[in-house]
């Protein structure tokens, strides 16, 4: 099986977006790829295989492919599709809330994750007027990819980040039952996003999912890779990594300010994710800028 490059797809200055058009999709084979994608069906009609499963596209789909997921496309009929690729560890997916909306973690994390136990059944269906406007983000994020100009790179994940909030926003408003059984999970990750700074139980979330709890856990370390409360103590360490590289608070200030109530637990759970104590991260993130 292929496995597509960044390198063979992603510009020589390694800027990580792309906007590839298929008007028509032509015969690939079988093939993965080292970076995402977000596929956009704006005409004609196909199969989508995953070398196990294969699902019936039209036009309005739209899904994420991660990266080393196999795929290809069969039975084109004028198959035409936009694929933006894009590598999310070199784009700032957690800016501002994004992470809040219940239909990003839907759309880039569970659907793909879940795809063959929904039968594609949960993936998201643009209506013509959402077709339109995701067509329209796209065409302004080609523009600046073309062109290069001088600030592109801003515009070009600004209209990226645009595109993916959007596509979230319709998602959140999905209505088949495979769709808003992710949303359920996805408002439990969302308010692990949220207020990952406060008191959150198990049971709250559990409550919140709509799940038996040995499902709620089962279906989130399966999508998300660890357990909800390994994920919202991995979070709040991320928090305290920002903080403690940008602002002179105290140790014991900042394990408070994420959502710890007591420091020497943070420093625990700090070193055991970071291998380093605070202390020495915040110096080793303060000579690095000043070596900078």
């Amino acid at each position: 099986m292929q496995v597509l490059k960044k390198q063979d797809w992603f510009h020589q200055d390694g800027f990580p977006i792309v906007v590839e058009r298929r008007d028509p999709q032509d015969p690939f084979g079988l093939h993965s790829h080292e970076f995402s994608e977000i596929v956009i069906i704006t005409g004609g009609k196909g199969e989508h295989i995953t070398g196990e499963d294969s699902y019936e596209l039209c036009t309005g789909d739209t899904f994420v492919i991660g990266p080393t997921r196999p795929h290809d496309y069969l039975n084109m009929d004028q198959l035409r599709l936009i694929n933006v690729l894009f590598d999310a560890n070199d784009l700032p997916m957690t800016l501002s809330d994004l992470h809040s909306l219940p239909g990003y973690h839907a759309l880039f994390t569970l659907e793909p994750a879940w795809r063959k136990r929904h039968g594609f059944n949960s993936r998201l269906q643009l209506s013509p007027p959402e077709l339109v406007h995701a067509i329209h983000l796209v065409d302004q994020l080609d523009q600046e990819l073309s062109s290069r100009s001088c600030g592109f790179g801003v515009m070009a994940t600004t209209t990226f980040l645009q595109l993916a909030t959007f596509l979230s926003r319709c998602y959140s408003k999905s209505r088949s039952p495979q769709s808003k059984s992710l949303l359920r999970i996805a408002e439990a990750i969302s308010l692990i996003e949220r207020h990952y700074a406060d008191p959150i139980t198990l049971d709250e979330l559990v409550e919140i999912s709509g799940m038996s709890r040995r499902n709620f856990l089962r279906a989130f370390e399966a999508t998300m890779g660890c357990p909800p409360i390994a994920y919202l103590i991995r979070l709040r360490v991320r928090q305290a990594c920002k903080l403690l590289s940008q602002t002179d608070k105290t140790i014991t200030e900042i394990a408070f300010d994420v959502g710890f109530s007591d420091s020497n637990y943070f420093s625990r759970q700090f070193r055991a994710l970071m291998k380093s104590s605070p202390r020495k991260y915040r110096s080793s993130q303060r000579f690095e800028r000043a070596a900078t």
